[in-house]
């Protein structure tokens, strides 16, 4: 029975370190914010990298709240061929904030296109950019000029929206 005991008084510790251990890393799992300056989440050399030319970093501004909510982050991107792409992101206060805009502003950008990938949500738009929702941020790339190829143009696009969702 004394055996019994002494088993019981050292499996309680490890369980509580169990349970400790499972329910931190349950939040470890959580989606994070990005980082204050929005724009290093997505490298010029990744850009370069996945669009095929070369692009300097980027150009930061505010872009404007969408139904008086946050405002964003813009990050444009030039290439000295004349090519820009425009990385917008929005961090909204809940989950439920970010999918409510996202849903609405997808009626002003139609006829839309769904996107799978690591997100809650994404489609092209008509201009073939993307608009993705993943946890409480929304983000938008697009490129210009497209160019000829469009489905090559939106594989690049998803490209760099999959490099983003990654970072998130």
């Amino acid at each position: 029975m004394s055996y019994l005991r002494a088993l019981s008084l050292r499996v309680l510790p490890v369980a509580s370190f169990l349970t400790f251990a499972v329910l931190t890393s349950a939040l470890a799992v959580e989606a994070k914010d990005p980082p204050s300056d929005a724009c290093v989440m997505l490298p010029a050399t990744q850009v370069s990298k996945v669009l095929e030319q070369p692009f300097g970093s980027p150009t930061k501004t505010t872009a404007p709240a969408a139904f008086d909510r946050v405002t964003g982050t813009d990050c444009t991107y030039r290439s000295e061929r004349g090519s820009e792409l425009l990385f917008r992101i929005y961090v909204d206060p809940s989950v439920d904030v970010a999918k409510e805009t996202f849903t609405r502003l997808s009626a002003f950008f139609g006829p839309n296109k769904p996107v799978a990938g690591d997100w809650d949500s994404a489609y092209f738009d008509s201009r073939h950019a993307i608009h993705v929702q993943k946890g409480k941020e929304r983000y938008y790339l697009s490129s210009s000029p497209i160019g000829t190829d469009a489905a090559q143009a939106e594989k690049q696009l998803k490209d760099l929206a999959t490099w983003v969702a990654g970072q998130l």
